[in-house]
């Protein structure tokens, strides 16, 4: 079951009501900011440094235009 609720003051209120048993202990959960990692620097993503010892790249850039022109090598 989902519930659409708002976080005010310190508590999460349902929009709607909500057909639980008083003092039912939920678990919520809060969906990812969809802009996060377009903010974060480059540095902190994952995935950052993963062709840092390939001999065969050198500049990225240059690197991604020539697979732009021949994707397939």
């Amino acid at each position: 079951m989902t519930i659409p609720a708002r976080y005010e003051n310190g508590v999460f209120k349902p929009l709607k009501a909500v057909q639980i048993k008083e003092g039912t202990v939920v678990d919520v959960h809060l969906p990812a900011e969809p802009d996060a990692a377009r903010r974060a620097p480059i540095r902190e993503l994952p995935f950052f440094g993963l062709w840092r010892n390939r001999s065969d790249i050198g500049d990225g850039v240059e690197y991604v235009d020539k697979l732009r022109d021949n994707p397939r090598g």
